[in-house]
C-alpha cells in the first residue's frame, strides 16, 4: 500500500461487497485485510491489480477480467471445449460469456452435473490436482442392494489397477427395486474413478451425477443451464485457492 493507488473503501464497493460507508465501518472495525495484514485507517489506498484483500476471512475478487460459471453438465457432452471427433461439446454453454472459458477438470460423456467453466487458470490449477485435496462429491445410481459391509468397504479403499483408492466419505441414499442410491466424497482426480470403484464392490454405475465441487453445490440448476457465481461462491472459491495456492496439502492417495 502507498499514496497511490485507490482508496480501500471505494474498491470494496466497487467490488459489490457493501457500500461505501458500510465498507468503511467494516475497515474500522478491524474485519478487512490487505496481503494478509488487518487495516483500520481509512485513507487507505491499495492496487485493485497486484493487492489481495478479503473481508472477514473471506476473498474478495478485485480482478473483474476473471469470469466464474457453474454448468449443469448433461450426459452426452464431452468436457471439452471443441471435441475433435465431433461430439457435443462445451462450447454452447459458453456463448453468452464474452471471454474465453475453459473447463476445470472433466466429467465423463455419461456423467452428468456440476463443472466449473472460467478463465482462472491459478484458480483451475487449485481446484483441478488432486495434491490440494478439493473434494467432490457423487451421487451414483447402483445395481443391487448396497450393504452397510459394502459402504465400510468403500471407505477403508478398494485395489484398483492404477493403487489403492479410499472414499473421504461414503453413505447409502436409498435401495430398492434392485438399485441403490450411494452418495461419495472424493479428492482423487484418477479417470472414471466413481464407477470404477462401484464395480470393484461389485454395484456397477448405472447413473452418476456430481453434485459439489469444493464450496460449491449444484442446488436447483437445472441440467444443461449455466450461471455465474454468485459473490458468497466466488469468495468461497477465492479463499480456497488463496489458503492453498502456495502450500499444497500432501497428496493423500
Amino acid at each position: 500500500m502507498s499514496d497511490e493507488g485507490v482508496r480501500l473503501q471505494k474498491v470494496l464497493a466497487n467490488a459489490g461487497v457493501a457500500s461505501r460507508r458500510v465498507s468503511e465501518q467494516m475497515i474500522v472495525e478491524g474485519r478487512v485485510r490487505v496481503n494478509g495484514a488487518v487495516v483500520t485507517e481509512l485513507g487507505s489506498r491499495i492496487d485493485p491489480e497486484t493487492d489481495l484483500v478479503d473481508v472477514d476471512g473471506v476473498a474478495v475478487q478485485l480482478d473483474a477480467s476473471k469470469r466464474y460459471v457453474i454448468l449443469n453438465k448433461p450426459t452426452g457432452v464431452v468436457s471439452s471445449m471443441n471435441d475433435d471427433r465431433g461430439r457435443p461439446d462445451l462450447r454452447r454453454f459458453t456463448k453468452d460469456w464474452p471471454e474465453r472459458l475453459y473447463n476445470v477438470g472433466r466429467l465423463d460423456a455419461d456423467t452428468s452435473g456440476l463443472l466449473v467453466l472460467t478463465n482462472d487458470g491459478d484458480l483451475a490449477h487449485v481446484l483441478a490436482h488432486p495434491s490440494f485435496g478439493v473434494t467432490k462429491v457423487y451421487i451414483a445410481k447402483v445395481d443391487g442392494q448396497v450393504l452397510p459391509q459394502t459402504i465400510q468397504r468403500l471407505l477403508k479403499g478398494v485395489e484398483l489397477e492404477d493403487g489403492r483408492i479410499a472414499a473421504d466419505k461414503a453413505r447409502l441414499l436409498d435401495s430398492s427395486r434392485g438399485e441403490s442410491l450411494v452418495e461419495l466424497t472424493l479428492h482423487s482426480g484418477r479417470n472414471r474413478i466413481v464407477r470404477r470403484m462401484m464395480a470393484e464392490v461389485g454395484h456397477p454405475v448405472v447413473e452418476l451425477v456430481r453434485r459439489q465441487f469444493g464450496p460449491l453445490h449444484l442446488g436447483t440448476l437445472p441440467v444443461g443451464k449455466a450461471r455465474e457465481l454468485t459473490t458468497v461462491e466466488r469468495g468461497a472459491l477465492l479463499t480456497l485457492s488463496r489458503r492453498d495456492g502456495d502450500t499444497p496439502a500432501a497428496p493423500a492417495e
